[in-house]
């Protein structure tokens, strides 16, 4: 990570021509976009396998849905928790105060072509009603889903559809005769061990791959901009260090039994696979295996939690939804009264629910909020130049709830199964 940042801040502040960053970008971002390749190609055979396996996994219909509520409420109440977090810091410090005219425009004219093809997203997407958009959710063909499951301008159901035709076949692998099915599930079992192998390989290649992708990131954005939004950016990364080290730590030493310091030192990988690839995604594999080998959690509920967690429980992204769009409104010098304040914390509470967990996911919903707040859509420009950096710190706080979300509904298993014995 420190090799990539500081080897891009050198070559930016050497003064070269913009032929050479390219030629340099040429050269190195292929190794970290081979190090992300292998990671996405294995993720649709690992949710299938994980998640199905996890599923027929519970022995007996009701823990599955007793484990399906416990994640839903998690995931609503540390998701609330988070957005209150930033609209508190966003309102008391108000980093989008007193933003000149000047750098407004010079940073809407920089991202002005970014924007329109977001709002083309936006027109494509809203002509379809919530019917629709639950329809979706069950695939009608499934592989048509996978091909376009990590793209957000896709307007079928995607990972989602995915996942849900997933927990549909994992209900009923979990109903049928073990007799009948058992070939099926030792094949599953067989592309798990299998697709995690693959991971194993490609986090050989992490290193490389980690200070590629953060040396072609420092070089492409330079940091300029980041000097001119760094009020912004401390609002948000100090709203995501509260969630991730008070409130994760509280939930982990209070109703888990578990020392925080001992679980951030165990999920440090995962949390630097986060905050590289910018993807809960592309770290759903590592967080897996680091669930069930070094937090020596069961197959079971690690599969089924991250697996769903990757896509419904995004604490970071909810607080960064939040942070935006109110100090968008403070740079235009509009003031959200209570019930707008309100709407936005709801959206944002829904969008830590259901963003697709690629990097820039995130992006086509801020836009769609801002329209419908009546904040200048193409404002989002003045944001879009340090979005890859908050999504990088967004990702590990998101990341890391599915892991503190697994250790809390274990220990809620573990406690009712001692009082049942």
């Amino acid at each position: 990570m420190l090799i990539g940042i500081i080897g891009g801040c050198i070559v930016v502040q050497s003064g070269v021509s913009p032929e050479t960053k390219e030629q340099l970008i040429a050269i190195i971002k292929p190794v970290g976009d081979i190090f992300l390749r292998i990671i996405y190609m294995c993720m649709i055979p690992l949710i299938m396998s994980a998640l199905i396996l996890g599923v027929a996994g519970f022995g007996k219909t009701n823990k599955l849905g007793r484990t399906g509520w416990r994640m839903f409420k998690f995931t609503v109440v540390t998701t609330i928790i988070a957005v209150f977090i930033g609209y508190a810091l966003v309102k008391i410090i108000r980093p989008g105060a007193g933003f000149s005219q000047e750098t407004l425009s010079q940073l809407m004219s920089k991202y002005s072509e970014t924007t329109s093809t977001i709002k083309n997203s936006i027109a494509t997407n809203s002509d379809h009603g919530l019917g629709h958009t639950i329809t979706n959710l069950f695939p009608k063909n499934p592989f048509e889903d996978m091909v376009h499951a990590f793209d957000p301008n896709y307007t079928g159901g995607g990972m989602i559809a995915v996942m849900v035709f997933s927990l549909i076949i994992g209900i009923a692998l979990l109903k049928s005769p073990p007799e009948k099915t058992a070939v099926f599930k030792s094949f599953l079992e067989g592309l798990y061990t299998v697709v995690m192998k693959v991971v194993h390989f490609g986090m050989l290649l992490a290193p490389f791959g980690v200070a590629s992708l953060l040396f072609v990131l420092t070089l492409s954005i330079g940091i300029s901009f980041i000097t001119i939004l760094i009020k912004y950016m401390l609002v948000v990364l100090l709203a995501l260090a509260i969630q991730q080290f008070v409130v994760f730590s509280l939930i982990l030493k209070y109703l888990s039994n578990t020392n925080p310091l001992s679980f951030f030192k165990n999920i440090r990988e995962v949390m630097i696979t986060a905050f590289s690839t910018s993807s809960g995604s592309a770290s759903l594999p590592i967080a897996i295996e680091t669930s069930t080998e070094k937090l020596k959690m069961p197959r079971d509920i690690s599969n089924f939690i991250l697996t769903i967690g990757s896509t419904t429980n995004q604490n970071g992204t909810a607080i960064y939804q939040g942070i935006s769009i109110i100090f968008l409104a403070q740079c235009f010098g509009i003031d959200l009264n209570f019930s707008q304040d309100c709407i936005v914390m709801a959206c944002a509470i829904f969008a830590g629910i259901g963003t697709v967990g690629v990097p820039g996911g995130s992006m086509p919903i801020l836009m769609l909020i801002l329209i419908f707040l009546g904040i200048p859509p193409e404002s989002i420009a003045i944001i879009y130049g340090l979005d890859r950096i908050m999504d990088m710190c967004r990702t590990v706080v998101n990341v890391s709830g599915d892991l503190v979300a697994v250790t809390y509904i274990n220990t809620l298993e573990q406690n009712e199964n001692a009082i049942v014995e």
